[in-house]
């Protein structure tokens, strides 16, 4: 028993890296796309949260394993096969998605801290800005460790903020159910859902994990050392992914079972107004602190994972704080602009959509190389279930093509 107990703890001890990159299936642009959607179509949509969270387990799963074994990230890998021009030109497109997940983390937390202390959106930006930089600061001058214990600090702080509500008004066990029948009932529905999976196979995580899992436990090359620690990953991977596709569920479940036919739902704070309404002030304070917690961790984490993007294509390595400065400035313009949050959140997981063949397609060619993976090579089952997923990505945002360019989205 003692022997079960040291090697249950010495499991717990290796876990972490997979529930930092699952603060960026937890950040605002979830929780825009998953209340509109919720709002809208009640539990119509409930489906493809569970659909997406599935393909997260696989595709983070692979996105650790080739950190693990081969001791690089993706970025890295990609970066030393590519000539220069491609190299650069796919840097271009990797920060473009990049920038697109620090616009939504950055407008997220500023919205919070509007909605908790009126502040207006650019300070709130400033601030969340500022936050961010704490928290890269703990990893720069701690390592990973403390980082990580931060963020998981950060995601329950989520979780309260988004579980809250469904204890005060119970969705319909009924509805949710018939909500994992698969349908798309319009055209906007189809834009949802695009944004939905944008929003949860995060193209900045799948280049991220590799490189968390190289940084906590750096390149073991001992077969048996690689194999332990290819399973508990697996384990890591699949629990934290859980409890994100938890905390988006339930995301939904509010916004369906309290937010439906209510006015100005389609913005995050029409939706905070309409759960201060229906559910009651205090249960809006606790949505609006989980948003905040949501903002800080996903900013951090996000350019963490630029920095990675960056220093794999470009062979070019920028402190974290400087990149954090640099990156802010887009979304500081957003905000001075005045464009309205909750719609740019939306469009910002729609061009996330777009990027996730630009990463997938890649780490499922390398992942499926003997080569490089030696005997962790993907087998049969799962090689077919990552095209499967890539596939259906992609078909996804052939269909929002058309549907954008013909006017009807």
């Amino acid at each position: 028993m003692p022997r079960a107990r040291s090697g249950a703890r010495s499991r717990l001890v290796l876990l972490g890296p997979a529930f930092v990159a699952a603060v960026a299936y937890v950040d605002p642009g979830n929780v825009a796309a998953n209340l509109t959607a919720g709002a809208r179509y009640g539990y119509g949509l409930v489906w493809v949260l569970v659909l997406a969270n599935a393909m997260a387990v696989v595709v983070q799963y692979q996105s650790a394993k080739l950190g693990l074994v081969t001791g690089r990230s993706l970025p890295e890998l990609l970066g030393h096969r590519m000539r220069t021009r491609p190299r650069r030109l796919y840097w271009v497109q990797a920060e473009a998605v990049a920038a697109a997940t620090d616009l939504a983390e950055v407008i997220g937390g500023a919205v919070a801290l509007h909605l908790l202390f009126g502040l207006p959106l650019l300070a709130g930006g400033v601030l969340v800005g500022a936050a961010s930089m704490l928290l890269l600061a703990v990893q720069s001058s701690r390592g990973q460790r403390p980082f990580e214990g931060a963020v998981v600090a950060l995601l329950a702080v989520i979780a309260g903020g988004f579980l809250t509500g469904l204890f005060v008004n119970p969705p319909d066990a009924g509805a949710a159910l018939s909500g994992l029948v698969p349908r798309l009932e319009d055209t906007g529905t189809v834009l949802l859902a695009a944004s939905m999976i944008g929003a949860t196979v995060m193209p900045h995580a799948i280049y991220l994990h590799s490189a968390l899992v190289r940084d906590r436990h750096g390149h073991q090359t001992d077969p048996a050392t690689l194999a332990r620690l290819v399973r508990v990953t697996r384990l890591d991977v699949v629990g934290a992914l859980l409890f994100a596709g938890a905390v988006n569920i339930a995301m939904l479940l509010l916004a369906a079972s309290s937010l439906p036919g209510r006015e100005g739902t389609d913005t995050i704070e029409g939706a905070h107004a309409a759960i201060a309404d229906a559910l009651g002030p205090v249960v809006a304070v606790v949505f609006a602190i989980g948003l905040l917690a949501s903002g800080f961790a996903s900013t951090s984490v996000g350019c963490y994972a630029g920095a990675t993007i960056m220093g794999g294509l470009l062979r070019l390595r920028l402190p974290l704080l400087a990149r954090r400065v640099v990156t802010l400035i887009p979304a500081l313009l957003v905000l001075g602009a005045g464009l309205e949050p909750t719609r740019a959140l939306v469009l910002s997981q729609v061009l996330l959509s777009f990027g996730i063949p630009f990463a997938l397609i890649p780490l499922i060619r390398l992942t499926g190389d003997r080569t490089v993976m030696g005997v962790h090579v993907d087998g049969p089952a799962l090689r077919v279930a990552c095209w499967s997923i890539a596939a259906l990505i992609i078909a996804l945002n052939a269909a929002l093509i058309v549907l954008t360019v013909t006017g009807t989205a």
